[in-house]
């Protein structure tokens, strides 16, 4: 009888402060584990709720897989499955442990819930010797968790349970008063009530008129005295109020002329945002104005653009057929036709209207194998040609990749002096980025002509040296993929050029 009541009262005790718990969002086993439960599946619940607790555990959140590995614990011993109740408890404390995260008292707070889950078991087997054991623990665990306030009312109110169901009533009824008392303070009068009720009502039941007239005695004797309480403490609180009218009529007596220079003050002030206003709306006018001019300007640049590279394209267009008829096995001829195809090539990219090549896969090993294959015949003695890319495919434009990279190859074989290295590399950067890598151990690029080696045309070469255009067209080939190509500041063994793409 008591026991019951003492269930109810303690619920009501901490409903509001487990309501107000911060707690990580339920995740699906949990909310699975809670839908089994309420159509009455408990075997099903109660899976659900020991992968939940895995879940949280795995996750590093051991508040809320403590909380579901209780519940599955509870669902355990209700059909007295004591050996796997215990054996889960178990692996509930070793999460605990393992939260590096936690602090001492925290774990506490967490340890006293799985040791109240032991007592009970004790108490339903019951095993007094246990049990005392345990509240001992529990006891322990509720001094180290000060920063859970709510484990110490919790403690009183399983050790009430505890000695009503092994007939220790005097030990009990010092509980419960002691809860009771601090109900009161808190001035919850209607949870004391209830529980009173309660307690008169379970007497009623058991037939026990003893437990019913001591019950009742006691609630009179704690309404009265809360009632002369509660008159007192509205006496004062309707004179507390009395007390504060009177100061607010002379605070606003007070305020009327502290008001009317408020509405001054607001009047000037909106004044001065009206003419700040204006200001505003003409600094934004000519704002606009400046934006459109210089849109205007972007779009005619690249509307020259666009014109420049058509008659590049035509230029080179009306040389190659004149170029044709020469000897092609002069160098100076084989130059000057390099020159005109690049030029060409270079108008291409520039032409905003060119749509990229489309994307394919490919074998990432092969395709890099092949491109270092072609130059083994032009390094020097003794220099060392590798490649390092996983046997995994790709999504890449093929012309344009592999223009690119051998061009970068061909001029590493250039540059690269006996025993040298040359090395290709693939990497995948993230889920929508790749890198191809040409590193080479030649002389290397200075660094303040690293930018220049991209740009095109800035300064008059001899063609048969070669017209400086191929690494301007591999960068605009990248931009074209929607990548980039660049050298690595960091290396300083000579060069390794960086071609960034997307997958």
């Amino acid at each position: 009888m008591k026991t019951r009541l003492i269930s109810f009262f303690l619920s009501l005790l901490f409903f509001g402060i487990c309501a107000s718990a911060q707690q990580v969002q339920k995740n699906e086993q949990q909310q699975r584990a809670e839908a089994e439960a309420a159509q009455g599946k408990m075997i099903a619940a109660r899976y659900m709720y020991i992968r939940a607790f895995e879940s949280y555990a795995g996750a590093g959140h051991a508040r809320q897989g403590v909380e579901c590995g209780t519940k599955a614990t509870a669902l355990y011993y209700a059909e007295n499955l004591y050996h796997e109740a215990f054996d889960l408890l178990r692996r509930i404390d070793q999460c605990i442990d393992a939260d590096q995260h936690a602090s001492a008292s925290e774990k506490a707070a967490l340890h006293y819930q799985t040791s109240r889950e032991r007592l009970k078991m004790y108490t339903k087997m019951r095993k007094a010797d246990s049990g005392r054991d345990q509240l001992a623990i529990m006891e322990r665990h509720a001094r180290t968790a000060t920063d859970d306030k709510s484990v110490m009312g919790d403690l009183l109110y399983q050790k009430t349970i505890f000695y009503y169901t092994f007939g220790q009533n005097a030990k009990g009824d010092a509980v419960l008063a002691e809860m009771v008392e601090k109900l009161t303070s808190s001035k919850e009068y209607g949870k004391v009530t209830q529980a009173y009720r309660t307690l008169i009502d379970n007497g009623r039941r058991a037939g026990s008129a003893g437990m019913v007239a001591q019950a009742y005695n006691s609630f009179m004797a704690w309404r009265d005295s809360v009632t002369a309480l509660t008159h007192t403490q509205e006496v004062d609180s309707l004179k507390q109020q009395i007390a504060t009218h009177e100061a607010t009529i002379a605070d606003k007596d007070s305020s009327i002329s502290a008001r009317t220079a408020i509405i001054v003050t607001l009047c000037v002030l909106a004044a001065i945002l009206a003419a700040a206003l204006v200001v505003g709306a003409i600094v934004l006018m000519r704002y606009i104005l400046q934006t459109r001019k210089q849109k205007n300007l972007i779009k005619e640049l690249k509307e020259n653009n666009a014109l420049k590279a058509k008659f590049l394209k035509n230029i080179a267009s009306q040389l190659s057929p004149s170029l044709q008829k020469l000897d092609g096995h002069v160098p100076e001829v084989k130059a000057l036709k390099d020159f005109a195809s690049h030029i060409e090539t270079l108008a291409e990219l520039d032409n905003l209207d060119t749509t990229p090549a489309e994307a394919e896969q490919v074998q990432v090993q092969p395709f890099c194998e092949q491109l270092i294959e072609e130059i083994r015949p032009k390094v020097r003695p003794g220099v060392e040609l590798k490649v390092v890319a996983p046997k995994m495919t790709a999504a890449i434009s093929r012309d344009y990749v592999t223009h690119i990279l051998r061009h970068l190859l061909s001029n590493a074989a250039a540059y690269t002096p006996e025993g040298g290295h040359i090395t290709l590399e693939w990497k995948k950067r993230s889920v929508h980025s790749q890198q191809f890598l040409v590193l080479d151990t030649g002389c290397g690029i200075p660094a303040d002509k690293r930018d220049d080696v991209f740009k095109p045309f800035l300064e008059i070469r001899d063609l048969a040296q070669g017209d400086g255009l191929g690494l301007p067209i591999c960068k605009g080939m990248a931009q074209k993929m929607g990548g980039d190509l660049s050298i690595d500041p960091s290396f300083s063994k000579g060069t390794r050029f960086v071609l960034d793409l997307s997958m």
